[in-house]
């Protein structure tokens, strides 16, 4: 059965990166923009909300003042108590701050208020209380200061601060939203043009099919069979027969049941398959295989040793060495090429990206091996130096048999 569920990881793992990329940016912008507005919103109202308490306490103060001045007139032939005088000013109060009555050595008359007062301020705040001083100029009832204190101006400024962060989370959601489905709109042609390639490359690679079938049957037929020229036909036709396994494989996603292998006999069998195209450069190839079995489709083992093996003989010039190992649940292949360059390591196993031009290819098959590795959880590491060669390390997970 072949289905397109390998074809779509790939593109959205491109389409992924590509939105991450997107989304950091215009979020870290929206991100910035929505922190400004909030805390100019914030600073506004904070200062509006100040004023507004100010002015309702020197006004409250005013009303208070006019009362005392009301009072005198009315006792001011029989005078008043200092009893009574307590007892006016705690019936006085009508507004929702705590009072504070002062004489002119700024003495307490009456007060609800335990703080110490800063006479020589008319407002300010202090450990989130406000409040004001007013100074009487004509003293009445003894009274010189009136002092008034609120304490939820504080509470009012903190429910306003979580109420605008909550407003910039909910605001900075709607925007990743809006910047998430903008991302896949933009990235849609891109996911056009790279599905019409892959049609494309899947088109030609089934019209080469037929030709390299016929040129691997045809040199198997012909007489005299160690001639150098028919060997180098060979050696062609099965380094186009193993780029065709490795497009086909990349655009056709087949779905193949896995099974225990002995994966040193396959390595052994695939490095006899292009045995012609290593002595066609010539190169030479060492073998150190112990006994491995591994849990995998067969197609698949098959495609990871051919695409590691012909990187390798890829990048490796006339008379380099190749050396493969099995040992300890490991893949080890060495070769003494030409090496990849350090800066570009990170992406040589992304798709249609080549680590040489000189060398050609389509830029697939380390991508494949990567593919096969996430798909069977195996831990590849790779160590390269420019100039002396690359030794990629498969380590395959243990698995037991039921």
């Amino acid at each position: 059965m072949t289905i397109s569920k390998e074809r779509v990881i790939v593109l959205t793992s491109y389409e992924r990166r590509s939105l991450i990329r997107f989304l950091t940016l215009y979020l870290g912008s929206v991100f910035i923009l929505l922190a400004i507005i909030g805390y100019l919103f914030f600073e506004n109202n904070k200062a509006s909300m100040k004023s507004a308490t100010k002015f309702e306490m020197m006004y409250r103060s005013r009303m208070l003042f006019s009362d005392i001045v009301l009072e005198a007139m009315l006792n001011v032939d029989h005078g008043l108590t200092i009893k009574k005088r307590d007892a006016l000013l705690k019936n006085l109060k009508h507004c929702r701050f705590k009072v504070g009555y002062y004489d002119e050595d700024k003495k307490p008359i009456f007060t609800e208020i335990k703080d110490r007062i800063r006479f020589d301020q008319d407002f300010y705040i202090e450990n989130g209380q406000c409040y004001t001083v007013t100074a009487i100029q004509t003293v009445h009832l003894g009274i010189k200061y009136i002092v008034l204190k609120e304490s939820d101006l504080a509470a009012a400024i903190q429910e306003l601060r979580l109420r605008i962060i909550g407003y910039l989370i909910l605001s900075f959601i709607l925007m990743g939203i809006v910047g998430y489905f903008l991302g896949r709109l933009f990235l849609k042609p891109v996911r056009e043009q790279i599905e019409s390639l892959d049609r494309f490359i899947s088109d030609t690679t089934h019209e080469l099919n037929t030709p390299i079938s016929a040129i691997l049957m045809t040199t198997q037929s012909l007489p005299n069979r160690d001639d150098k020229k028919i060997k180098r036909l060979e050696a062609s036709a099965k380094r186009l027969s193993v780029m065709y396994s490795s497009l086909t494989y990349r655009l056709e996603g087949k779905v193949e049941p896995s099974e225990w292998l002995s994966f040193s006999e396959i390595v052994e069998e695939r490095v006899g398959y292009v045995r012609e195209l290593i002595e066609s450069k010539p190169l030479h190839i060492a073998l150190d295989l112990e006994p491995m079995e591994v849990f995998m489709a067969r197609s698949s083992a098959h495609r990871l040793i051919d695409n590691l093996l012909s990187n390798a003989i890829k990048y490796s010039d006339v008379g380099d060495s190749i050396f493969i190992s099995t040992r300890e649940q490991m893949l080890i292949v060495r070769d003494t090429g030409i090496g990849i360059d350090e800066n570009v390591q990170e992406d040589i196993f992304k798709r249609y990206n080549r680590a040489n031009d000189e060398r050609g290819g389509f830029g697939l098959g380390l991508n494949i091996v990567l593919s096969i590795c996430k798909q069977y959880r195996i831990k590849i590491d790779l160590d390269s130096k420019k100039g002396e060669g690359s030794t990629f390390v498969l380590t395959f997970p243990k698995v037991k048999k039921s």
